[in-house]
């Protein structure tokens, strides 16, 4: 039993990994969102830890609740698929909400400009806002509790059997540890493509591509969640 436990955590960790690199939609929506609205990596990094930590334990909570009202497996992985797509068209609603309000922002912007004299010089930006205010970090909690929603109803498919077959046997021990695992796995990899992918997305040359940026992020967020659900990613 104690070679089947190893293995089991083992696959826990390797299914998690893959789970996470797999899915578009576990990192796209936070690089994006992390370059348009210029999200310091600190910032970047507790968004998508919030956010995992809902994507996960809504899954437990499931097959929690699952085994309490004697569910099978296969009522809770087929709740798991409806939840999934329901989620995934959650992110596409999302990205093209985003992507019309980035659009409208980018051109009343782009018509509304202002002189601003300071010295000996002369700067031109957007009328109503403070050249000097980078802005870094802002955001509006609209943005992370419509993402939050998003990832908590979001299902990890790959976490019911690994939790509910052990539990179901009365190995709750087993169970603990190969949710355990796949929590911790998912939560770290998910970090670290989004800070890896976004170090790399700030090293690109966009800057042309600035006023279109949260048009840009809207739409690339949408097709993340067209690609969960027609390719199966």
């Amino acid at each position: 039993m104690e070679g089947l436990t190893l293995n089991l955590l083992l696959a826990s960790a390797g299914v998690a990994f893959v789970h996470v690199l797999a899915g578009p939609d576990h990192t796209v929506p936070f690089v994006m969102l992390a370059r348009a609205q210029r999200w310091s990596g600190v910032k970047t990094f507790w968004v998508t830890l919030f956010c995992g930590v809902g994507h996960v334990f809504s899954s437990l909570l499931l097959g929690l609740l699952g085994l309490a009202l004697g569910a099978g497996l296969a009522h809770v992985t087929a709740l798991e698929e409806v939840r999934g797509s329901v989620a995934a068209w959650g992110l596409v609603a999302f990205g093209l909400a985003y992507a019309v309000w980035g659009t409208r922002r980018a051109l009343v912007h782009h018509h509304r400009l202002a002189l601003h004299a300071h010295d000996h010089h002369v700067h031109i930006h957007p009328r109503g806002t403070d050249p000097h205010q980078h802005q870094n970090g802002h955001s509006s909690p609209l943005t992370f509790w419509s993402l939050f929603l998003i990832f908590a109803f979001g299902p990890c498919e790959p976490l019911i059997p690994l939790f509910m077959v052990p539990a179901s046997r009365g190995r709750w021990d087993v169970a603990a540890a190969a949710g355990a695992v796949f929590s911790l796995v998912t939560l770290v990899t998910m970090v670290t493509a989004v800070l890896l992918l976004r170090a790399g997305v700030e090293r690109l040359p966009l800057a042309g591509l600035e006023r279109w940026s949260h048009a840009l992020a809207g739409s690339v967020i949408a097709l993340s969640g067209l690609a969960v659900l027609f390719l199966g990613l």
